[in-house]
């Protein structure tokens, strides 16, 4: 296999004691692979915005690792989002994921606040005028559900770049075919940022599969029918790290270098896919030097 990837991982900020003792194990075990950097969600319409912020600030003072802050445009007006960004700033993270959002919950759909930002791009705009961030942004190698096909996400994308995005992260997919389908749009329509391939890890099947459903990402059939067995065999753990790092080797076999995990808050597939990789705890691998 190629030399091992650069790694990634998001993580989404504590609602609750558990929650947060949760979040900092997640650290505790990822953080000495040492990823490129970390990334922090927020809640659908907005819900954790304070949360993010202060999980931000304090893996940033504490870790030692690069932090990317998400940004979105739901529910507030634009000299409030740009402040939240200057804070940022202020705090020395200068990495920021540029987001229209999701909708509030009961919404159907976005709907942008009177005096605030329309849309991811011109989110984006207003943050690279500032020249303090380096911007990553959200890419959807399934069609998004609003956007109707895949040319339609590969021509937004497209926007986001040239407003000034630096690159990009894809929404997670099952079969490597899928990015590299993707990728090849993307380079036809002349766009040239990097585009990281975003990587769940399959904890539970049912919720990961809900989840696919609720946001347009492709199931092969092939997948249902493996975890209907591996369910049944009490194999589900040992074929969801199979799956993940099957998928890593394939990307990295057609010219992957830059692979971001999403943990949902769980480390230990995360941990035991990036060590089949190659990718160990720096202290791991000074010892096997």
């Amino acid at each position: 296999m190629a030399r091992p990837p650069r790694v990634s991982f998001e993580f989404f900020p504590p609602k609750s004691l558990e929650g947060s003792f949760r979040l900092w194990e997640t650290l505790n075990v990822l953080a000495p692979i040492a990823p490129e950097f970390v990334s922090v969600t927020y809640g659908a319409g907005g819900t954790t915005r304070a949360l993010t912020h202060d999980a931000v600030k304090t893996i940033h003072a504490n870790y030692g690792v690069a932090v990317a802050a998400h940004l979105t445009c739901v529910d507030a007006t634009r000299a409030e989002t740009l402040d939240i960004a200057e804070t940022y700033a202020a705090a020395g993270v200068t990495q920021i994921v540029a987001l229209r959002g999701d909708p509030p919950k009961g919404q159907g759909r976005f709907t942008p606040h009177p005096q605030g930002f329309a849309s991811s791009v011109e989110l984006i705009e207003a943050l690279a005028r500032t020249g303090k961030f380096h911007l990553r942004v959200g890419a959807y190698p399934d069609p998004h559900p609003e956007a109707g096909s895949l040319q339609a996400c590969v021509d937004f994308l497209k926007r986001k770049i040239d407003a000034g995005a630096n690159s990009a992260i894809t929404q997670f997919f099952f079969e490597a075919e899928t990015f590299f389908r993707f990728r090849d749009a993307c380079t036809a329509q002349g766009i040239t940022a990097p585009i990281i391939p975003g990587i769940l890890p399959i904890n539970a099947w049912t919720g990961v599969r809900k989840f696919a459903q609720s946001c347009g990402t492709a199931i092969p059939a092939w997948l249902d029918e493996a975890y209907d067995k591996a369910l049944r065999d009490g194999r589900e753990t040992l074929l969801s790290t199979a799956l993940a790092t099957e998928l890593c080797t394939d990307l990295i076999a057609g010219g992957v270098e830059d692979l971001h995990f999403y943990t949902l808050n769980a480390p230990d597939l995360t941990r035991d896919v990036c060590a089949a990789l190659g990718v160990l705890p720096k202290a791991a691998l000074s010892q096997v030097a």
